[in-house]
C-alpha cells in the first residue's frame, strides 16, 4: 500500500504505449488517465488529479454513450477531488451528474446508486445543510441494506454518518 510513485511510473508507461498504438479517443486511454487521477487524488495532489480526470472525461464524452457508467465514474471522481479541495458546490455539480446517469442506467437498488447518494449527503453535511444531508444518507442506507450483506462496512459507515448529522439537526 502507498507505493504511489511506483504506480504512477507504471501507469505513465502504459499511457505511452497506448498513446502510440490507440486512437486519441479510445476508452482504454481514458481508463489509464483515470487511474493516474486516482493515484494523484490519493496522494493529495488534487490539481494533478483533476488534470488527469478531465483528460479521461473528455475522451469518455466523445467515445461513449451519454449514460455510460464510465461517464458516471468520471463525474464522481471529479466530484471527489472538489470535495477534498473544499469546493463543495463544484463537488455537488459533478456528483449530481454522476447520480443522474446512475439513476438512468442502474437498477433502483444498486449499491453504486447508494454511493452517489452517500457522496452527495456528505457534501451537504460539509455545507451545514443537515436536512438535505440526512435525506441523502437515508436513501444510501436504505439501498445498502437491501443490496449488501448486513455486516458490510458501508452500512455501518452510513449509519455513523447519519448519527452525526442527526446531532446537528
Amino acid at each position: 500500500m502507498g507505493e504511489y510513485s511506483k504506480a504512477l511510473e507504471y501507469f505513465k508507461k502504459t499511457i505511452k504505449i497506448k498513446e502510440k498504438s490507440l486512437s486519441p479517443t479510445d476508452p482504454a486511454l481514458a481508463t489509464s488517465y483515470n487511474n493516474i487521477g486516482l493515484v494523484y487524488n490519493n496522494m493529495g495532489e488534487y490539481s494533478k488529479a483533476l488534470e488527469f480526470y478531465e483528460k479521461s472525461l473528455k475522451i469518455r464524452e466523445i467515445s461513449l454513450p451519454p449514460n455510460h457508467p464510465n461517464l458516471a465514474q468520471s463525474y464522481n471522481n471529479i466530484g471527489a477531488v472538489y470535495k477534498n479541495m473544499g469546493e463543495y458546490s463544484k463537488a455537488l455539480e459533478f456528483y449530481e451528474k454522476s447520480l443522474k446517469i446512475k439513476e438512468i442506467s442502474l437498477p433502483a437498488n444498486h449499491p453504486d446508486l447508494a454511493t452517489s447518494y452517500n457522496n452527495i449527503g456528505l457534501v451537504y453535511n460539509n455545507m451545514d445543510e443537515y436536512s438535505k444531508a440526512f435525506s441523502y444518507l437515508e436513501k444510501a442506507l436504505s439501498i445498502y441494506r437491501n443490496s449488501l450483506p448486513l455486516t458490510h462496512h458501508y452500512i455501518k459507515e452510513v449509519m455513523n454518518d447519519i448519527d452525526r448529522v442527526k446531532k446537528k439537526l
